[in-house]
């Protein structure tokens, strides 16, 4: 697979077309049709347009409160950001067809995600502290995991893969909101540290109906944590449109507990790099926290075993492949003359070396150590699962038994 063609790659539809009044298309297409900001005294967030820095055509606009953060943003960046999409689709493509094959027991795509992702995750530091959902695979690739670590845990070998202490990229927390409470508390607790470091905490729209949700921006408004929640709006928990969920755009939630809120393109990486590093450094002055809503579209189903096409409009979703994140940004590059054919040809190579490595290394990863699953639950051990460990052990035993006895 090319790079071309995994940029290109598009989610497999039925032939038979949902009507918008079926699936609830009108009021997501009410909101994506939202003009981008432009006046330079308005306050982020203040209204319900994107902050948008880089359009669908790929062509730059400006933004008086935002162009200061991409103002300094060298062409050689500017070809990092897109490489990061590339390879951050190679490889969730290659995850979506290892699980295909067998290889893996689930996986949740991030298509069409790949900016909100790249953009705020190199927004980062690397003293702060990611605290990620089960989708932020972009994110962890800025973060400096490897991507292989990933699929452990959805191959059923592992627990997660890597140690969250050395990258300050948490382990992936399957439970829908309750990492926000995590990074709500880490937060608190880097103030009273008196440390200048940040926290920024991933969800999806579905996870913001959440009560962990709102008791997370509860607790920080009141302590002024130093965290950033960053909502990745695709506009569908699982089969659930958004505006089943809430009837105001998801951003202005914020205003009701005592912290800004602002909404930006998703799939514009300029936009979401400048717009998170506002936020982190505002949190990083001890202004508190902030929500950004990242609006975007998952292009792929919720996971694999989801369908979308039983509940999505085909219209909708070929309207959103017009808006995808990595050819904009190429459209840019060329454009601009940040980026030559070398430059793609260069990345092409280095896509398909990823993909084969990840299929490589999933295929020869080791069965778990059975017992695995009872270290580290407590601190100092505890008499309670050492007395699970042995009956376990007894478990286990049994079937050498039944062996021998044939």
């Amino acid at each position: 697979m090319t790079v071309e063609s995994t940029a290109a790659q598009k989610p497999r539809r039925s032939a038979g077309t949902k009507s918008a009044a079926s699936t609830g298309t009108t009021g997501t297409k009410r909101a994506a049709s939202g003009a981008k900001r432009t006046g330079a005294n308005k306050s982020p967030g203040a209204d319900t347009q994107l902050i948008q820095l880089l359009t669908p055509e790929g062509k730059r606009v400006k933004d008086a409160t935002y162009d200061p953060y991409v103002a300094d943003i060298t062409p050689e960046e500017l070809r990092g950001l897109y490489r990061d999409m590339v390879l951050t689709r190679r490889f969730d493509a290659e995850a979506t067809s290892l699980q295909r094959q067998g290889e893996l027991g689930l996986w949740a795509s991030l298509l069409g995600q790949e900016a909100a992702q790249i953009g705020s995750g190199r927004a980062t530091r690397e003293d702060d502290y990611v605290f990620p959902t089960y989708r932020e695979h972009g994110v962890a690739w800025c973060r400096g995991v490897d991507p292989t670590n990933l699929l452990g845990m959805f191959r059923g070998v592992n627990n997660g893969g890597w140690d969250p202490n050395t990258n300050n990229f948490h382990l992936y927390t399957i439970v829908i909101g309750s990492q926000t409470l995590h990074a709500t508390g880490y937060a608190m607790g880097i103030t009273k540290d008196g440390a200048d470091s940040a926290v920024i905490a991933y969800f999806g729209d579905g996870a913001s109906s959440q009560g962990d949700v709102a008791e997370s921006f509860t607790f920080s408004a009141v302590y002024n944590a130093p965290v950033v929640f960053f909502c990745q709006n695709n506009q569908w928990a699982i089969s659930e449109p958004t505006e089943k969920q809430t009837r105001v755009p998801l951003y202005q939630r914020a205003q009701g507990y005592g912290f800004p809120g602002v909404r930006v393109d998703g799939n514009d990486v300029l936009a979401c790099l400048a717009v998170t590093k506002w936020a982190l450094e505002r949190a990083r002055r001890g202004e508190g926290p902030t929500l950004v809503e990242a609006f975007t579209y998952r292009m792929g189903a919720h996971t694999t075993s989801d369908d979308p096409t039983k509940y999505r409009a085909d219209e909708e979703t070929e309207s959103w492949e017009a808006k995808d994140p990595i050819l904009r940004m190429r459209t840019y590059l060329e454009a601009s003359n940040h980026a030559d054919e070398g430059f793609f040809a260069e990345l092409e190579a280095e896509s398909e070396a990823l993909g084969k490595r990840v299929r490589e290394v999933v295929r020869a990863m080791p069965d778990p150590d059975h017992f695995a699953i009872f270290e580290n639950v407590y601190a100092d051990g505890h008499a309670l699962v050492d007395e699970e460990r042995a009956q376990f052990a007894a478990y286990q035993a049994s079937f050498a038994d039944e062996g021998e006895d044939k």
